[in-house]
């Protein structure tokens, strides 16, 4: 009677199909406690040419275009500095006397899925004030912007010479009461 060798490749090949939705090859996990949210958060936000105006003076306004590459809009709530005893988030509006004022942005910033949102002199921009020291020409600042989920964007912006952006600083309550 001849021998017959059976094969076990198809008996492996079929064992291995089967585990292989359990070994976890690639997370598919939706589970936000994972970390990986974070991660793809931290990814989606970049500042472009970013800068900080150099100053001898209290305070510094921080410029370029926030870009948001997820898919969610990013809602920016705080941002902090080493650098700065106080940071916020600024608007500048009308004073109602023909000039213009920079205020906090009571809500902060948001930044649409796919979008930009400009920081400017004259215009949006985040504040760096009770400055521990001047801010020279060339000089690194770095700066962490916060968004509403808690996540936190690291930044770090050259310090050049501009002489603009000179609006007054004037919290809500006193453009109220002009």
């Amino acid at each position: 009677m001849p021998t017959v060798r059976r094969s076990a490749l198809p008996a492996l090949t079929l064992a291995l199909a089967l585990a292989m939705p359990l070994t976890g090859c690639g997370s598919t996990s939706a589970d936000p406690t994972d970390g990986s949210a974070t991660a793809a958060d931290d990814a989606a936000l970049t500042l472009e040419d970013g800068w900080a105006k150099a100053t001898d003076g209290p305070m510094t306004g921080v410029f370029g275009t926030l870009t948001n590459e997820g898919d969610a809009d990013l809602h920016l709530v705080e941002v902090r500095s080493e650098l700065a005893g106080m940071a916020e988030m600024h608007v500048t509006v009308d004073d109602g006397a023909g000039g213009r004022v920079m205020r906090e942005a009571e809500d902060g910033f948001v930044v649409p899925a796919g979008g930009e949102h400009a920081l400017e002199p004259g215009g949006d921009h985040l504040m760096l004030m009770q400055l521990a020291e001047p801010v020279e020409t060339g000089q690194e600042v770095a700066l962490v912007v916060v968004d509403a989920d808690g996540g936190e964007h690291e930044f770090t912006v050259s310090a050049r010479a501009f002489s603009g952006a000179e609006e007054e600083y004037a919290p809500e309550q006193e453009t109220e009461d002009r």
